[in-house]
Order: structure tokens, then C-alpha cells, then sequence
């Protein structure tokens, strides 16, 4: 296993739509396996997107109950060729992401959801989440299509901001 290097913004494959995953091979196990430490080494990230680490394939995983503050219904996922077949309702709340480790915003994202998507084997699944499990999922999943949280702001000077560092105590 490995850690990868997670790219930032302004880096250009972070803006590229990704290509369906159609080999289910020991190299996908491989990387998901790599991805899966490289969200590891993050305390309290929820997500990582293939793209984020220079893979442009269509594969995330996410793990809301990495957040202390949620009370998650669902266990870590490997989401493969991920689409949404449902959303209802809609929330503002506050985003971070490692690609973009200086700010966070308000974005505005469905408080349902229900997605199709395959496993690291290749197996169909239908998975639902709402509230923080849904927005963290919508996160991800906007990764592969080439967007970050700051494509959903409704004003980049109003609902984006710098994110606080906190210095640790001696």
C-alpha cells in the first residue's frame, strides 16, 4: 500500500471529467487500497475522489462516520461508475476538501439522495444517505464530472471562506 499525493486547485486534471472503470482487476484492488490509506492519513476527511490523486477514473470512497460529529448509518464505500437516480429536498451547509486545504464555502446540495453504483468487485448496488451522508456523497461524486465545491457556490465573495488554522498548544 501507498500514499498518494493528493493534487490541489488550480491543477487542471482536478477540472476533468472522468472515464468509467470497466477492468475489475488486482490493479483496481490496488488502488483502491492506496486510496483508502491515503484518506487514512487525513483525521476527520469523510472522502477522496480518484481524480483528487491524478487517477481520472470514476471511483470514490467515503466514510462519514470518520467525523466524530456524525451519526452515520453507513460504513466506509467504494462507489464505482456512481450515478444519482434520486434526490429530494436541499440544504446550505459548510464544505471542505482537501484539493482545496485553504477555504471552505457554503454550498447548497439535496438533503436525499439514492445512487447506483458498483463495488470493488464489480457487483451492482443501490445505496441511499441524507444530511451530512448525502452531502459528502454529492462531494464526490461532483469530482468525477470535473467540479469542486467552488462551482456550487451562489458567490464566491459571500460563501467562500478562508479556512481557520489552528495552531497547536504549547
Amino acid at each position: 500500500m501507498a500514499i498518494l499525493e493528493v493534487l490541489t486547485y488550480p491543477n487542471s486534471l482536478l477540472k476533468t471529467v472522468c472515464i468509467a472503470v470497466e477492468n475489475f482487476d488486482t490493479g483496481l484492488a490496488s488502488f483502491v487500497s492506496d486510496l483508502t490509506e491515503t484518506l487514512n492519513t487525513f483525521p476527520g476527511c469523510v472522502g477522496i475522489a480518484a481524480p483528487q490523486v491524478g487517477n481520472l477514473i470514476r471511483l470514490v470512497i467515503v466514510d462519514a462516520s470518520r467525523n466524530k460529529k456524525c451519526e452515520s448509518k453507513l460504513e466506509k464505500q467504494v462507489l464505482i461508475n456512481p450515478s444519482v437516480t434520486w434526490q429530494e429536498g436541499e440544504e446550505l451547509a459548510r464544505e471542505g476538501c482537501l484539493s482545496l486545504p485553504d477555504f471552505t464555502a457554503n454550498v447548497r446540495r439535496a438533503q436525499s439522495i439514492r445512487i447506483q453504483a458498483l463495488d470493488e468487485n464489480g457487483a451492482e448496488r443501490e445505496l441511499s444517505a441524507s444530511g451530512f451522508e448525502a452531502r459528502v456523497i454529492l462531494h464526490e461524486l461532483d469530482h468525477l464530472d470535473g467540479l469542486l465545491f467552488l462551482d456550487r457556490v451562489s458567490s464566491l465573495k459571500t460563501d467562500v471562506f478562508r479556512r481557520k488554522r489552528y495552531l497547536p498548544q504549547q
